[in-house]
């Protein structure tokens, strides 16, 4: 009886020891990218969806890094080429990811219908029907976007292939409806798409604690600190405050960042663009920055 205790324990032990060093992998799919625009909105002076994808995307899992430590993030693109579905299954299930999440938006006929949707392959995959609901209810709570509910195969009346060949944990996120003009709008500001990326990230963090509770995921906040960047991209300086929605930085196509100086100079405030954990990763940045217009933008240490 002993002996079968003392094995029984050295088993758990063993057990929370490997799974306390678990790093996981999650696969962040934006839609479309390339010849494929994915949903158009009413006019040209509205992003695409294949545009909107990619941003969400990458706010996503900038948040995944910054924020949450054992987790590896894999994207299917990062700039605007199209791999076919094929490929991102491929690289999904090549990878062994253990999540899958694929970024789009979505389209009716009728103008008024607006909310967002997450859909799994099949309502009998209980892992990605529960990883659904946390982003509705993320999408709800902090997003405040209407939820129209976890979807499946059955509510599309097809399958998706992304979800049908994924040997992981997956789920399709529609973030909005670019038919509905104020939801596009919406969709196509900075602050929409980052609160949108934000909510789908608290629902996968909050579904791999439940999963893993042995493991440690949130950084420390000093640790998340090093990580958001030790450098930044400073664009410019003002006498006077402009707000950081402010068309003027419409090209940039970065979130910027205003901070007032304690300081009896002219020039008060100064605005940032970026979080690079490198100055190398901040020189790749700059000189885009530069071509939009910021010719004298420099890199800053945090």
């Amino acid at each position: 009886m002993r002996i079968i205790l003392l094995i029984l324990f050295s088993a758990i032990a063993f057990t929370s020891l490997s799974e306390s060093g678990k790093k996981i992998k999650v696969v962040i799919d934006a839609g479309h990218g390339g010849d494929d625009y994915g949903n158009l909105a009413h006019s040209s002076n509205f992003l695409s969806e294949k545009e909107i994808n990619l941003k969400i995307a990458l706010f996503l899992g900038g948040y995944i890094e910054k924020y949450l430590q054992n987790v590896e993030v894999i994207y299917t693109r990062t700039k605007d080429v199209y791999p076919s579905l094929d490929e991102r299954v491929q690289k999904a299930n090549l990878s062994h990811a253990d999540y899958f999440i694929s970024i789009h938006c979505n389209h009716s006929d009728r103008k008024a219908v607006r909310g967002t949707e997450t859909h799994v392959h099949s309502m009998h995959l209980s892992k990605s029907v529960a990883f659904a609901k946390e982003i509705e209810q993320q999408l709800s709570s902090r997003a405040g976007r209407k939820s129209r509910g976890v979807k499946d195969m059955k509510d599309l009346q097809h399958t998706l292939q992304v979800l049908k060949y994924t040997n992981m944990t997956s789920v399709l996120v529609e973030c909005g409806f670019m038919s509905n003009l104020k939801e596009v709008r919406y969709l196509n500001t900075t602050y929409g798409q980052e609160i949108i990326a934000s909510a789908i990230f608290r629902g996968f963090r909050s579904t791999i604690e439940k999963e893993f509770p042995q493991v440690a995921f949130r950084r420390k906040k000093e640790q998340a600190q090093e990580v958001s960047g030790s450098y930044s991209i400073q664009i410019m300086s003002s006498i006077n405050p402009i707000d950081e929605k402010d068309p003027v930085f419409n090209s940039l196509k970065m979130s910027v960042i205003r901070t007032k100086l304690k300081t009896t100079k002219k020039y008060k405030y100064i605005y940032k663009v970026g979080s690079y954990a490198t100055k190398k990763d901040a020189k790749l940045d700059l000189k885009k920055v530069r071509n939009r217009g910021y010719k004298d933008a420099f890199i800053v240490s945090n």
